[in-house]
Parts: structure tokens; C-alpha cells; sequence
């Protein structure tokens, strides 16, 4: 990839990236020696990035001298990125004798400030993996690595996508299901479900499953878990989805480490285009970094005062988290419940400053039934209006309706006529 003549198409092509959810780059050490104080904020900017989240990246001064001179008694890092205010012919030379105390599997990033194709190729013949011309965005910077680290051939990475609610009893569970079942039926892809909540998790009862092992047994294997183990600890909810369910016991607690549903998460992806993470209602480590790191993120709530203050607080933590992703999405859902005095949704998800993609109406009776029966609310009614907010979310939270304004797919975010008026 090439930055030497940016233009519209460029960008367009790097926010489109961002916005289907480009793949992390593996775990890896990177150093950066810069000549300007603008430029080492470049650098640390990509660390933001949630496609940077595994990288250990250190920035230093001193430019490709100052590269130098350290490799000539330490040993070199995955990646180095240099700047250089050099002239081209004085560029060449100097990364020459880099190249003389850099290992041979060291990949080196070049920020240069003379727009030269005629210097770009003679980088690239030398050995160096990118040149990107500065002035440049962090997202242009976190680009060129990944396509450094990201074979073409490659295999792909699904999408992930996590359900928190904003209040306890919300019902992102549920939503989460039944967006799953969406995307299964409609979409014809391959989705998992993975019910976080290990100690109350409800993944297993509306899908009428309880598996013997799931998701609990992934984490406590640690270290051991492979794509084998999990293949067979998934169970097969219905066509098209599989299910590790938590183990919804208290028979221990079950206390997590930042990083520790990291590795289940990944080898899942490697093998499911889309997975649907069930998150619970908690705020700790292992979730925040979740949240962080996940494709999509969507946030259900009920239109009363604490699902709102709530629905905020978590808004602006996840931006804080994930500052060159899209907004966390807003679901609003259990709208009508009769006599309740609620929030209007729009004003609601404009209170949050999130993107209202769906309402789902109160319906004691249809989700009950489902619920006391382990289905999915298609299962119960398969014409119901609902299903079609379902398959909306589904659409949207796979990038599938990005960019369509108006026709049906517009239609089925306002819904109001479904639901009952309030008293």
C-alpha cells in the first residue's frame, strides 16, 4: 500500500476498512524512532486503534541514527517505523546502514516527508515494507501495518459483535438471540453465540439446549485450548448456529483476568463469520476490554430514566475505549409496557449520541411464551412484525445495510405503529 497520493478514494477506502472491521494485527513488538514531537504523537495515536489492541509499541527520538545506534547492542523488535527529513538519495544510504543491525525477519516502516514515487520504489526494491508520506492519520499509519501482518490469502476473521444492556433485565440476552436466529435464517451464515454470563448465563434455556460442557470449560483448560477442544465444546443451537453456553452454575466463582476470554474469542473467529457475544451486566476488567476490542457494540435499553443515565455512561466509556470506532448502536427494547411512563426512543438515543437501529414493542404474552418454551420469538410467531426489527439489527450489525438510507431496509427502524400507546 502506498500513501503518496492520497486523495478521496484513499480515504474513503481506509474508513470503509475501519467500518467493516479490519483484522488485528498479530501480537507483536514494534519500536518507533522519530525526528518530531508531531510525529511520535502519530505513532502513539494507532495505539487507540482496536485493530492495534496486541501490539507492544515504544516510540523513542533520534530518527534512523537514532535507530542505529540501538540495534548495534540490542536486539531488534518485529517492526521498526523511522522517520527521516533526509533527502532521498541521503534516505537510501542511511537505511543501508540500518539494515547492517537489524535482524533479517525485521520489517521496517519508513515516514518520510518527500513525496517521491521514484524514492518509494527504490525503498520497497531495498527491502523496506512501506514508505508513507507525513503528513499522515493514525488510521493510514494502522493501515499500511496491516497490511504488512495481514496475508492476502489469509483466512477471515469473523465479525464480532457484543450485546451488553444498560440496566439489568433489559433484555440484551435476548435481543442477542434473536438477532443470532436473524442473521442464521436470513443471511444463511454461520453464527455462535457465546453466553458470557457463566454463573446466570440464559443462552442455554432459549435455545432449549443444555449442553454438557460449553463455555465454562474453555476457560478453566487455560492454556489448552485449541480450535479441536472447542469444535467440540459447541453445541448446535439450530441451522446455522452454534451455541457455547455458559454454565450457569455456583458451584465456583468465577473470577477473570483482562485478557483471559481473548484467546477463546480469536480461535472462534477463525473459524465463524460471525459471532454474537452475550455480555453481561457487569463492569470489570475482562468486560471493559471486551467491549474494546469487539467489531460492533450494542447496547439495549429500556426507555426509563436509570436505562438512560446508564445507556450514557457506557456510551462514553466505549467511545473513550475505542476513539477511531463507530458509536456503540442503540436497541431500545420492551417500548409500550402500558400505563408505564417512558422516553421517547429518539430522544433517548439522542440523549446518548447513539444510532437508534432498532424498537422492539412489549408483548408480554409472545415473549413469555417463548422464553417458558426455549424458542425464538420466529419459532413462536413467524409472521410477526418483530422478526423483521430482528433481521434489521441483524443487517446492520453486520455491515450488511451500511449505507442504505430509505426503501425497507429504512422502514423497519420506525415501528411505532406496532407498539401499544401508553394510558
Amino acid at each position: 500500500m502506498s500513501f503518496l497520493t492520497p486523495d478521496k478514494a484513499k480515504t474513503e477506502e481506509v474508513a470503509a476498512e475501519i467500518a467493516t472491521g479490519a483484522r488485528l494485527v498479530p501480537r507483536i513488538t514494534a519500536q518507533a524512532f522519530c525526528e518530531n514531537t508531531q510525529t511520535a504523537q502519530l505513532v502513539e495515536a494507532v495505539l487507540q486503534d482496536r485493530r492495534m489492541s496486541k501490539v507492544a509499541l515504544t516510540t523513542h527520538n533520534g530518527g534512523v541514527e537514532g535507530a542505529i545506534e540501538t540495534y548495534k547492542s540490542n536486539p531488534t523488535p518485529n517492526l521498526i517505523i523511522v522517520e527521516s527529513t533526509l533527502t532521498p538519495g541521503a534516505i537510501v544510504a542511511a537505511l543501508g546502514r540500518l539494515s547492517e543491525v537489524c535482524d533479517a525477519a525485521t520489517r521496517v516502516i519508513v515516514l518520510g516527508h518527500v513525496n517521491d514515487v521514484l524514492l518509494y520504489r527504490e525503498l520497497i526494491r531495498n527491502g523496506i515494507s512501506e514508505y508513507v508520506v507525513l503528513p499522515a492519520s493514525p488510521q493510514e499509519l494502522v493501515a499500511a501495518i496491516t497490511d504488512i501482518y495481514v496475508a492476502e490469502g489469509a483466512a477471515p476473521i469473523g465479525r464480532t459483535i457484543g450485546f451488553v444492556s444498560a440496566k439489568g433485565g433489559a433484555g440484551s440476552s435476548t435481543v442477542a438471540h434473536n438477532v443470532a436466529w436473524a442473521i442464521a435464517s436470513s443471511l444463511r451464515q454461520d453464527c455462535l453465540v457465546i453466553d458470557m454470563d457463566l454463573p446466570f448465563g440464559t443462552a442455554g434455556l432459549n435455545f432449549n439446549q443444555d449442553p454438557p460442557h460449553g463455555l465454562g470449560d474453555a476457560m478453566l483448560a487455560s492454556q489448552k485450548v485449541d480450535q479441536t477442544m472447542l469444535d467440540r465444546l459447541m453445541s448446535k443451537a439450530a441451522n446455522h448456529i452454534s451455541l457455547l453456553a455458559a454454565p450457569a452454575s455456583l458451584d465456583q466463582t468465577w473470577d477473570f483476568g483482562e485478557r483471559d476470554f481473548e484467546q477463546v474469542i480469536e480461535i472462534c473467529q477463525k473459524s465463524v463469520p460471525v459471532i454474537i457475544l452475550d455480555i453481561p451486566h457487569v463492569w470489570n476488567s475482562w468486560t471493559r476490554q471486551t467491549l474494546a476490542s469487539v467489531d460492533e457494540v450494542v447496547v439495549v435499553a429500556e426507555p426509563d430514566l436509570a436505562n438512560l443515565r446508564n445507556a450514557k455512561n457506557l456510551s462514553d466509556a466505549i467511545k473513550i475505549m475505542r476513539p477511531t470506532e463507530a458509536a456503540p448502536k442503540l436497541v431500545m427494547n420492551k417500548v409500550g409496557i402500558p400505563k408505564r411512563p417512558e422516553i421517547n426512543p429518539n430522544e433517548f438515543a439522542t440523549s446518548v449520541e447513539c444510532s437508534l437501529i432498532g424498537q422492539i414493542g412489549f408483548d408480554a404474552h409472545l415473549f413469555g411464551t417463548a422464553a417458558n418454551n426455549g424458542q425464538m420469538i420466529a419459532e413462536v410467531q413467524a409472521s410477526n412484525k418483530i422478526n423483521d426489527i430482528y433481521r434489521s439489527i441483524g443487517f446492520q450489525v453486520t455491515g450488511r445495510a451500511v449505507g442504505q438510507a430509505g426503501g425497507k431496509g429504512g422502514s423497519l427502524l420506525n415501528l411505532s405503529t406496532l407498539f401499544k400507546k401508553r394510558a
